[in-house]
């Protein structure tokens, strides 16, 4: 099996781990990659799920060599390659001068990208008819693993330490969004500004589309390098049903605020998701991705994944096959348009560990 429909698969089916215990610290609840381990796959690192339902029915499972220590992954019980976890980061073993471990400010993403959810809470979050139903970011607040506000300084401590402890190439801080209609972007600026102040450390900022396009501007000069404005559904009667609240938003004001953003940040330095499997066609999710690099933003495909604990906790995730065919397709036509993950200064995109689109990009 080649590596790009392995890890197709691994990021459709999950890894159940017999032995939970196995590999880095995994990741529960909150924004981002939850319920997921960080895994190299031949040279490649991604966030395979891991602790939700899912992973618990996969084929695939780790199995220690006891005679070389090495873990192999298996598929039906067939050796199918040797993988292995990123080590936990050394910056985790500290803590602020008020005691706060850097763990609850900033996390590890896939082994080279430091992560942080700026605002803890969300305005569409406590509310069924507005919040975004595989959202979890209260999970993680709820149970202590994180602090609802990260304040510029610590956030600026942070990135530091993780840049000079664990060679961090570059930070992607998202937000729950605000009541207010910068909708978080003027404290992702503030932010980003504290941290470009301290260390030299390419920084994604994500929200959602603020009511007034200058904030773009104004998020560049604070040190934001690229842009994550994310649609993570597009048909109506799916945005509706799965997040009530952003659906409010139209679509077509998206690629206003897209068209807008690549003017400031340039072209393939603004990104979105794109959760397939939610119930967009695939003919859907390809004239989507058509239409965003025609304006030159970076659809960042990746494979729904349900979350414990969230209302879409039992929901599938999307068949290898679904993913294959997509990748397969947006990597060609992110081939004729020139534009690469790698050429993204920071960000998810760039990462692409919670996906396997990069891989198809060649």
């Amino acid at each position: 099996m080649n590596k790009h429909k392995l890890i197709t698969e691994l990021q459709s089916h999950g890894l159940k781990l017999v032995e939970p215990g196995i590999g880095s610290a995994g990741r529960q609840g909150g924004a981002g990659p939850s319920d997921h381990k960080a895994v190299t796959v031949d040279g490649t690192t991604v966030m395979v799920p891991t602790f939700n339902s899912t992973a618990a029915q996969s084929p695939y499972t780790v199995n220690i060599n006891e005679a070389t220590a090495q873990a192999i992954l298996e598929l039906d019980g067939e050796a199918v390659t040797s993988i292995s976890f990123p080590p936990q980061p050394k910056f985790y073993s500290l803590k602020t001068a008020d005691g706060i471990p850097y763990w609850q400010i900033a996390l590890l993403h896939s082994h080279d990208v430091l992560a942080t959810t700026v605002l803890q809470t969300c305005i569409r979050y406590g509310d069924t008819a507005t919040s975004c139903q595989f959202c979890a970011i209260g999970q993680s607040l709820a149970a202590g693993k994180t602090i609802a506000r990260k304040t510029p300084a610590q956030l600026a401590e942070v990135a530091a330490a993780a840049v000079k402890l664990d060679g961090v190439k570059h930070l992607v801080m998202t937000t729950g969004t605000p009541n207010t209609g910068d909708r978080g972007a003027a404290y992702l600026a503030e932010c980003a500004e504290a941290i470009k102040a301290n260390v030299d450390l390419p920084i994604q900022a994500q929200c959602e589309p603020p009511d007034d396009f200058t904030w773009f501007k104004r998020m560049q000069a604070a040190g934001i390098d690229s842009l994550g404005m994310h649609l993570e559904a597009i048909e109506p009667q799916v945005r509706a049903k799965i997040m009530p609240g952003k659906a409010t938003v139209p679509v077509e004001y998206y690629f206003e605020a897209f068209t807008c953003a690549v003017e400031v940040f340039g072209w393939g330095q603004v990104s979105t998701y794109l959760l397939a499997g939610l119930g967009d066609s695939l003919e859907m999710l390809l004239m989507t991705c058509d239409r965003l690099i025609q304006v030159g933003v970076y659809p960042f495909v990746v494979p729904f994944v349900p979350i414990t604990g969230t209302p879409l906790a039992g929901h599938p995730a999307p068949k290898s096959e679904f993913m294959y065919a997509l990748y397969k397709q947006v990597g060609t036509m992110l081939q004729q348009a020139g534009m690469s993950s790698k050429d993204i200064k920071a960000g998810c995109a760039k990462c692409g560990a919670c996906s396997a689109l990069s891989t198809f990009e060649k």
